[in-house]
């Protein structure tokens, strides 16, 4: 008995997977987020300064993939790279 190919459902095809395996995902790790007046960044920021962010030493770090919140993870020094371990999935529906 021949299996033909259900055409709504295409992840039946095993050339499905191959075709959108080479497309380009934007991956971004968030550490952290602030708000500041244009004069506060304009006095504030140069060479040397620091600025403190609202992520707390610890907190879980948002992942997106393209721009789409999927995971939350721990950041981690991966040789002289920065790295992140994925902590938690985030549920369908649940990212903001």
């Amino acid at each position: 008995m021949s299996q033909t190919n259900d055409p709504m459902n295409p992840s039946q095809d095993p050339s499905f997977e191959t075709v959108l395996s080479d497309i380009p995902l934007e991956l971004s790790v968030e550490l952290g987020r602030v708000m500041l007046t244009l004069r506060e960044v304009a006095g504030r920021l140069g060479p040397g300064s620091i600025i403190t962010l609202s992520t707390l030493t610890g907190d879980k770090l948002d992942v997106r993939v393209n721009d789409r919140l999927i995971a939350r993870g721990e950041a981690v020094a991966v040789g002289d790279r920065y790295g992140v371990r994925i902590v938690e999935i985030v549920e369908p529906g649940k990212g903001q």
